[in-house]
C-alpha cells in the first residue's frame, strides 16, 4: 500500500511544490491550507505522514500535532519551521514529532528524511506484527482495550496469571470472561498444558457429575465403558467452569472436595483419582446474593473467589469502541477477503451513542454485518442493522472522535457522581479507577471537583 502524506502550509507555492516533489517520488500526497483543514482531513482519512508548517492560521503546527496524536496516533509528523523557531521545533520533537525541516526547504533533504521515515515505519510495523503474534500466543489476542477499567483488568490478570490461585470472573454476557480466562491460562506456568472450558449451565443436570468426574463401566444405564472426567482430562492444565452459578447444589460439595483434596471419585468408582488442575470460574450472576439465598455454598464461593476479577460492560468502557471496531474490521476483512479500512464519522457517532446491551459480542456482530454490506472502503450508517439506522444518530453529537468520547465520559461521570450522592471515593470505585484518576478526568472534562448536591 503506497505511503499517504498530507502537506499543511498556508503558503500555496510551498505546499504545491512539496506535493509535486513527493508525487514524483511515488508518494500519494494531499494538501491543506491551514491547520483546521488539515485536522478535518486527518479525521476523515488515514495518513502515514503529515508535513506541517509550524505557523498557520486557525490551528498551528503544534496544536495540529497534539490533536493528531489523539485521533490518529500511528500518523507520523514532520514539522517545518523558519530558523528563528528552531526551539519550538525541538519542542515538537518532545511532543512526538518524527523530525523537523528548516525553511527554505531543500527538496533533496526532504526526500531523504521522508524515506528515512518510511524505513522506520516499515521496521515499526514489523515489530508491531511480532508483538501482536507474541500477544496472541499469550492469550490476549481478542481481549482489547485501553480504557481505565480494562487497564485494571489487564493489571489483575498479569498479577494472578503466574500463580496457581483460583480465579472468579464476574461479568455480564458479552464482556469477555472466557477470553480473560484464556489470557490467565496462557500467561501461566500451565500454558503448555490444556485449557478446558465447560459451560455448567449447558449440560443436563443428571450428566454433569459424569462429565466433571467421569464414571466407571456399569455405573448407570448406558455406561458401557469407563470414561475420564474433565477434571482428569485437564490434569496439569486449567479447567474453566463457565456459568458456575448454575451448578446444582448436590454437585457443589463434590466440586469443593475435588478442589481441596485434589482428588475425586468417578461415578460408580471406589478408588480416588488424583488430579492437578487450576480452576477459573465465571458467572454473570451475583454469587454473593445466591449464597445468602442458600442457592450456592458459601464455602465453595470463598474457595473459588480467591481472586475476583470484574469484567466491565462495553457501556462502561465506550472509549474502547474505536479499538474494537478496528480489530473486528481487520478480523472479518481477512476472513472475507474484503478491503474495508474503517467506519465513517457518522457511523462512529452511532456506535459511540448506542446502548450496547449485548456487549462486545453485539458490537462484533454489527461490524461483521457492516463489512458484508459495505460498498466502499468505509462502513456507513446504511450498512448497519435497522435498529442502528439514521434516525438514531444524535444530531448534536460532535464531529471529532475525541470530542465524542470526551462527551460520553463527561455524561457518564456526572451520572455516576449523582448516583453515589457526590461521594468521590464511591464514584472512583464504581468507575474502576483511582481517586486521583477521577479528579484528573474531572479536571480534563471541565467538571467542578467541588460539586455539591444542590448543583
Amino acid at each position: 500500500m503506497p505511503i499517504k502524506i498530507l502537506v499543511a502550509d498556508d503558503e500555496k507555492v510551498i505546499r504545491d511544490s512539496i506535493k509535486a516533489v513527493l508525487e514524483e517520488e511515488g508518494f500519494f500526497t494531499d494538501t491543506a491550507a491551514d491547520g483546521e483543514e488539515a485536522l478535518r482531513k486527518i479525521t476523515d482519512d488515514t495518513f502515514d505522514l503529515v508535513i506541517s508548517d509550524i505557523k498557520m492560521p486557525k490551528f498551528d503546527g503544534i496544536q495540529l500535532l497534539d490533536a493528531t496524536t489523539k485521533i490518529s496516533p500511528e500518523t507520523h509528523f514532520i514539522i517545518m519551521t523558519a530558523y528563528a523557531s528552531v526551539p519550538t521545533a525541538i519542542e515538537s520533537l518532545r511532543k512526538g514529532a518524527f523530525d523537523y525541516l528548516i525553511k527554505p526547504i531543500e527538496f533533496e533533504d526532504l526526500i531523504i528524511r521522508v524515506k528515512r521515515l518510511v524505513d522506520f515505519k516499515k521496521l515499526s510495523d514489523e515489530n508491531k506484527f511480532l508483538r501482536q503474534r507474541v500477544s496472541a500466543e499469550g492469550g490476549y489476542q481478542n481481549l482489547i482495550g485501553g480504557s481505565d477499567p480494562m487497564k485494571k483488568v489487564f493489571n489483575l490478570i498479569s498479577q494472578v496469571a503466574p500463580t496457581n490461585s483460583n480465579v472468579l470472573l464476574i461479568g455480564k454476557s458479552g464482556t469477555g470472561k472466557e477470553l480473560a480466562a484464556k489470557a490467565i491460562h496462557f500467561n501461566s506456568k500451565r500454558k503448555d498444558a490444556i485449557f478446558l472450558p465447560i459451560n455448567c449451565g449447558a449440560i443436563q443436570e443428571n450428566l454433569i457429575e459424569s462429565e466433571l468426574f467421569g464414571h466407571k463401566k456399569g455405573a448407570f444405564t448406558g455406561a458401557t465403558e469407563d470414561k475420564l472426567g474433565l477434571f482428569k482430562v485437564a490434569d496439569g492444565g486449567t479447567l474453566f467452569l463457565d456459568e458456575i452459578a448454575d451448578l446444582p447444589l448436590n454437585l457443589q460439595v463434590k466440586l469443593l472436595r475435588a478442589i481441596e483434596d485434589k482428588q475425586f471419585f468417578p461415578v460408580g468408582g471406589t478408588k480416588a483419582v488424583s488430579t492437578d488442575v487450576r480452576i477459573i470460574a465465571a458467572t454473570n450472576q451475583n454469587l454473593f446474593e445466591k449464597v445468602k439465598a442458600g442457592e450456592f455454598r458459601e464455602d465453595l464461593f470463598y474457595r473459588l473467589n480467591v481472586i475476583e476479577i470484574k469484567l466491565p460492560t462495553l457501556n462502561e468502557r465506550k472509549e474502547d469502541i474505536p479499538l474494537l471496531v478496528s480489530h473486528f474490521i481487520e478480523k472479518y476483512c481477512n476472513e472475507m477477503g474484503k478491503k474495508v479500512l474503517s467506519v465513517d464519522n457518522d457511523t462512529m457517532r452511532v456506535l459511540m451513542a448506542h446502548d450496547w446491551r449485548g456487549g462486545v459480542r453485539e458490537l462484533e456482530n454489527v461490524i461483521e454485518r457492516g463489512i458484508i454490506f459495505a460498498k466502499q472502503d468505509k462502513i456507513t450508517v446504511g450498512d448497519l442493522s435497522e435498529y442502528l439506522q439514521p434516525e438514531t444518530i444524535p444530531q448534536d453529537y460532535p464531529d471529532a472522535l475525541k470530542d465524542a468520547v470526551a462527551r460520553f465520559e463527561k455524561e457518564h461521570i456526572l451520572k455516576t457522581i449523582k448516583k453515589f450522592e457526590y461521594n468521590k471515593e464511591d464514584v472512583a470505585k464504581a468507575l474502576g479507577i483511582g481517586l486521583s484518576s477521577l479528579y484528573r478526568k474531572m479536571d480534563e472534562l471541565g467538571i467542578p471537583t467541588k460539586m455539591k448536591p444542590e448543583e
